[in-house]
């Protein structure tokens, strides 16, 4: 069992920065990965990024090359940088990660706007 808390969301303005972490009560990313799913008003929830055990990532189109993730084992956590903000990017941001069991965290909530 794990538990998983976000956090680092807030208001920014379009292309700014912010970086969503997220802490796990026992350190799980670096022996089975994570990922970031997002989810906009009235929309369904959708992939972000994902990090495997081995270190490679992936990412959804639509933020390559403004997205970063990555993993601090040693804090239990994982990271998501997120460059360039648009107003799309506006949702709550959860991460996830799995071993027998799928766990999510409570969310953080982006808010790109003017």
């Amino acid at each position: 069992q794990v538990q998983l808390v976000e956090s680092g969301g807030g208001l920014v303005q379009p292309g700014g920065s912010l970086r969503l972490s997220c802490v796990a009560s026992r350190n799980i990313f670096g022996a089975y990965g994570g990922a970031w799913y997002r989810q906009a008003p009235g929309k369904q929830r959708e992939f972000v990024a994902r990090i495997f055990s081995g270190g490679s990532t992936a990412y959804t189109d639509s933020v390559k090359g403004r997205f970063t993730i990555s993993r601090d084992n040693a804090r239990n956590t994982m990271y998501l940088q997120m460059n360039t903000l648009k107003p799309e990017d506006t949702a709550v941001y959860y991460c996830s990660a799995k071993d027998v069991y799928d766990y999510w965290g409570q969310g953080t909530q982006v808010i790109v706007s003017s």
